[in-house]
């Protein structure tokens, strides 16, 4: 069996429908918003990006990232994983390909890549911190912030 990677795909025309026919597990639904939102959301945001995460030629997951407004940094807003797809090891392959796109596309020498996740989201979590983040604080909005170093 040949192993694939994953590989990130701009969502565009020809895949948005797919991205948003993805799916989380039942119980994790409240910790994201929906494709089709962060799909929407992206058309108003500056220097985002929203990318399918693939597999071979087979959409398995989604991601949302780009340059935040208030802080300067660069944010993972969105990941997942499509549920048929979890626990293969594929949202820590592709948080690597999210990092390595930032750091090719770092042209403003961003300090950091920031991401923050509910406090009881294990998966998230163990996915983060096996990519190389470390927690930081919980922000005023509830979520965990975990910081990623560029430089």
């Amino acid at each position: 069996m040949t192993f694939l990677t994953v590989t990130l795909v701009q969502i565009n025309r020809d895949n948005w429908e797919e991205a948003i026919s993805l799916s989380v597990k039942e119980e994790q639904k409240t910790f994201m918003a929906s494709n089709l939102y962060s799909i929407a959301e992206v058309q108003f945001l500056n220097d985002f990006q929203a990318m399918g995460v693939y597999h071979g030629e087979e959409m398995i997951g989604f991601t949302m990232f780009g340059i935040d407004p208030d802080d300067g940094n660069y944010w993972i807003y969105r990941l997942m994983v499509d549920e048929k797809f979890q626990g293969n090891g594929f949202g820590a392959q592709a948080v690597k390909k999210v990092i390595e796109y930032i750091k090719t596309n770092n042209e403003s020498q961003i300090p950091f890549i920031m991401i923050g996740y509910q406090p009881n989201n294990q998966g998230a979590r163990m996915t983060y911190k096996k990519a190389g983040f470390k927690e930081t604080e919980v922000a005023p909005w509830g979520e965990q912030l975990a910081t990623y170093p560029l430089l």
